[in-house]
């Protein structure tokens, strides 16, 4: 039966005994062997009672098994629902509930702290640990090692994305196939994967960079992934003369350029790099092409798009653009009053139009209907421009969203949480820049009248019920903040006055 994603991506590779994933202690998985496993999990799947259409959310560890996980889901017809291994109970209670996921799969070790959550939304939970063993690869175990694959069409659900909303409220981007599928089909082209690329795979798989731009690249060019448990300097170091290429974010890079085992003759052998996620600093750009002869190529996407962007695989990779828009993806600025176009040169909005662009946002039309256009033309809120090269730059980004280590941040549900807190009158939250992360997160706090502040207490509950990568590095008490004249509260000079914080970070 038809179902394009399993088709293209995995189904192609039956019984092929060539390398997919190379193990950080020397172990080989293969095609044949990976495919094998997705089926005794597809068959577990529809046995815990989930039909195609019916979600699973997954908060797990990377490894094999989770992303067998993911394909069992493309098989089965499921929609599979990845989410970040920082997000706190709260948090997940609001994914499980608002997308009426079936299954929650989790690590054992979270088991009883998420029962509770399950429970609520009347899901099941199974567990999957980062060595592969769990309640879900036990009920495989003994499976049927082929799976009829679900019959899906292009326009079916794939997958969930969930991304904050500047109302604190997330929002879950509805991918369809064809969203995942023509993305991948235009990388390979793009980017020139052949079965002979070798990736270094050092990101999450929960992200919308590591699982649906890196690995579907490597399943549909047929080649292999170096497939690290997250990003280890050492390791990385040690397994680079064994990859043809790296996808990476801008922390990789510049923590690779502070290392001075990492040489020109290191990486002589390398066909490419790229960075995605966040802005990558010019100086990042200048430093890896003295050291090493590459110069990275960057590239632009969004959690409702995947890639939108890239710089050319031959020619000029412009340090501070994101490239030219993709093979049959449109891009245009326009005026984010009016919504018409402007002239070339001009900042405004980005809108995107293409087969990438996702079906919009679950449960929410009224939010799908401000973001994505009639026409199809997507609205992203970043702020850029085209140059008179024709190169799209990334100047800004609207409603204030901030970007630390690769991971969207919206500053309001933090906000939320610092104005509940005993004392606070108000709050405010920026992205200032970090050396590492891009940007990292500052909370801004004026007292209530007569009030002390109990900074430690505060910094305490941002931990209890924010993700790490939401944390506040710093607060800072402010009498008042700064405001316009019409009352509107001005982040640009708490961003300006504050930008050098981390300088030597």
């Amino acid at each position: 039966m038809a179902n394009p994603l399993y088709d293209n991506l995995f189904g192609r590779h039956a019984g092929q005994t060539a390398p997919f994933l190379h193990l950080a202690e020397g172990a080989v998985v293969s095609y044949d062997a990976f495919l094998r496993l997705t089926a005794r999990i597809a068959h577990a799947l529809r046995g815990a009672g989930l039909a195609p259409g019916d979600r699973l959310a997954a908060q797990v560890e990377k490894s094999p098994e989770a992303l067998a996980v993911y394909a069992a889901c493309v098989q089965a017809g499921i929609v599979f629902l990845p989410l970040n291994t920082g997000y706190t109970g709260d948090e997940l209670g609001y994914f499980v509930g608002d997308s009426g996921a079936k299954v929650l799969l989790c690590d054992g070790a979270k088991m009883g702290a998420l029962q509770t959550v399950a429970d609520q939304s009347g899901a099941i939970l199974m567990t999957l640990n980062a060595d592969g063993t769990g309640t879900l690869v036990d009920a495989a175990k003994d499976l049927p090692e082929r799976f009829e694959t679900a019959a899906r069409g292009e326009d079916d659900l794939a997958a969930f994305l969930y991304t904050s909303g500047t109302t604190g409220r997330s929002k879950g981007a509805m991918l369809t196939q064809r969203n995942l599928l023509s993305n991948a089909e235009v990388l390979v082209e793009s980017w020139r994967f052949t079965r002979d690329d070798v990736l270094l795979h050092a990101l999450p798989i929960f992200h919308t960079h590591g699982l649906f731009v890196a690995t579907n690249i490597i399943l549909l060019a047929g080649g292999s992934m170096i497939f690290l448990p997250k990003f280890e300097q050492d390791r990385v170091i040690e397994l680079l003369p064994r990859a043809t290429s790296m996808m990476g974010v801008p922390t990789f890079y510049t923590r690779l350029l502070d290392d001075p085992r990492f040489t020109r003759d290191l990486v002589a052998h390398m066909r490419l790099f790229t960075s995605g996620s966040a802005p990558l600093l010019a100086e990042t750009h200048v430093a890896f092409e003295e050291r090493t002869g590459h110069r990275i190529l960057e590239r632009y996407g969004m959690t409702e798009t995947n890639m939108n962007t890239s710089n050319p695989y031959e020619g000029a990779r412009r340090a501070g653009t994101v490239g030219f828009p993709l093979p049959g993806v449109e891009l245009k600025i326009t005026d984010p009053q009016t919504g018409a176009e402007v002239p070339q040169g001009d900042i405004g909005i980005i809108e995107v139009r293409g087969p990438n662009v996702f079906a919009g946002y679950w449960n929410m039309p009224e939010k799908t209907a401000e973001e994505l256009r009639a026409n199809g033309f997507f609205i992203t809120g970043d702020l850029g421009m085209i140059d008179d090269q024709g190169y799209v730059q990334i100047v800004g980004r609207n409603k204030d969203l901030i970007i630390s280590g690769g991971y969207n941040i919206y500053p309001k549900e933090i906000e939320l949480l610092l104005d509940e807190q005993p004392g606070v009158l108000e709050s405010a939250v920026v992205g200032v820049p970090h050396p590492d992360f891009g940007e990292t997160v500052v909370g801004f706090l004026v007292p209530q009248k007569g009030a002390v502040l109990d900074l430690d207490g505060i910094a305490g509950a941002a931990v209890k019920s924010l993700a790490r990568f939401k944390h506040p590095r710093k607060l800072i008490v402010l009498e008042e903040l700064p405001r316009n004249t019409m009352g509107k509260v001005q982040k640009n000079i708490l961003r300006a006055e504050y930008s050098g914080l981390f300088a030597s970070a």
